[in-house]
């Protein structure tokens, strides 16, 4: 981790060799996944402006917020982005945001949206004024109707088989999945939507739907097949990992672990680092299974379990620790975003553990000083650009370049206190 700092010619250079670099992207967006879409693409290089209404979108003071009341959450999810605020429900607001995706140059004339129900948003009007746009529009299902991250994991199944293993209702998961995959794929979509207009000259309209992407992901990953074709009704498996062996184990300290063993090598390591060799292979002549098996080992997973939990609870999370870090085993403690934050500079706790504290010492992460928020920790975007992680920037104060982006499109001084004065444009 490094201290924040200024801008000099080196780091000016570095900005200037990003793949993105030269881009120009309008954001007109809000929550997770359009915001998500265009901080990767500022991350890569690209200039993202991120236009939002007089006074903030509606995810500019949504939770987790900072004493303050500045909301973490916006914060994190436009690091990098310019900020414009102007009247979207004027023409006059409407036809400065139309300039601003339609005179950006040949690198620009690129939209990315999740707002619905704006005709002079939409691809053909923006068409119309610029041919070669690219327009991406993100939004619940693929026929317009609206969705969100937590009705749409809702209607795919997941919660139906998310939770301890005899539980009778849902599960929702906290993570927005669907959200966070919608704007990568969104980001994907622009790329491949930009090298087309490289190669041909011409435009694209794209959509993603959220929904889409949910069902992409379980068909993908087999569930959606194994419903169908195997007519097996998945239940819910607790910590365990379906058909092969992974669970969580409490040690001696009451710490808890996770631990996989995708493999017969992870198994073999497994029984060893444990003393258990042995009394499986019993087990396995006495049942005529073999464990070296993902199907057996599933079958048996609790038996197993039984076994594994018993060295476990009698060995502390040290002991663990050296043991099981001399194996090729999967495994990581169990931590709160309390612990990878905590300072642990003055050596107390071990910072060895995998997946553990200490995530300071990650290159990806750095410490920046966001307004309102003041100094913290923030990743930049988790892709090594030639071997050297890309120190992330602060998010804009709400409307904080206005003025600069504006003028960028030929407005004067005289026209810019108009515009404010009116409340057409707000500056911070």
């Amino acid at each position: 981790m490094s201290e924040p700092d200024q801008p000099g010619d080196a780091q000016q250079h570095r900005e200037a060799r990003l793949p993105l670099a030269g881009m120009r992207i309008v954001e007109i967006s809000s929550f997770v996944a359009a915001p998500l879409g265009g901080m990767t693409l500022a991350q890569l290089g690209a200039e993202v402006i991120r236009v939002d209404p007089l006074g903030g979108a509606p995810d500019h003071h949504r939770w987790p917020l900072a004493p303050s009341g500045t909301s973490l959450y916006w914060a994190g999810l436009n690091k990098g982005k310019k900020s414009v605020t102007v009247n979207l429900r004027s023409e006059e607001g409407q036809a400065l945001v139309t300039r601003l995706i339609t005179e950006s140059g040949p690198d620009g004339g690129i939209v990315l949206t999740n707002a619905v129900g704006r005709d002079w948003l939409s691809y053909d009007h923006i068409a119309a004024r610029r041919p070669d746009v690219i327009h991406v529009q993100i939004e619940g299902h693929h026929d317009g109707t609206p969705a969100v991250d937590y009705t749409v994991n809702a209607a795919v199944g997941f919660p139906m088989v998310t939770g301890p293993e005899g539980h009778a209702d849902p599960v929702n998961h906290v993570l927005p999945a669907w959200d966070i995959a919608c704007g990568l794929y969104s980001a994907v979509g622009i790329l491949a939507a930009d090298r087309h207009r490289r190669l041909t000259g011409r435009g694209q309209r794209l959509s993603v739907a959220l929904y889409d992407v949910a069902l992409a992901a379980a068909g993908n990953l087999g569930f959606l097949a194994e419903a169908q074709v195997s007519r097996v009704v998945r239940k819910r498996y607790g910590n365990y990992l379906y058909g092969g062996f992974a669970r969580d184990f409490v040690t001696r300290d009451e710490r808890r672990v996770m631990v996989v063993a995708l493999t017969k090598r992870h198994w073999t390591d497994l029984l060893a680092a444990t003393d258990l060799t042995d009394v499986v292979e019993t087990l396995e002549k006495s049942l005529g299974v073999d464990f070296s098996t993902e199907d057996d080992r599933f079958e048996y997973r609790e038996v197993l379990a039984g076994l594994l939990s018993r060295w476990f609870s009698r060995t502390d999370l040290a002991s663990v620790t050296t043991v099981l870090s001399k194996t090729s085993l999967l495994w990581s403690t169990y931590n709160t975003f309390s612990d990878l934050v905590e300072d642990r500079s003055d050596g107390s706790d071990s910072a060895t553990v995998p997946g553990g504290p200490m995530i300071a010492e990650n290159p990806m992460i750095h410490l920046i000083d966001q307004p309102g928020v003041g100094p913290h920790l923030a990743p930049g975007i988790p892709i090594a650009l030639d071997g050297e992680n890309r120190r992330p920037e602060r998010a804009p104060v709400l409307g904080e370049h206005t003025d600069a982006v504006l003028r960028g499109i030929g407005l004067s001084d005289r026209d810019l206190d108009d515009l404010l004065d009116r409340g057409i444009v707000s500056y911070p």
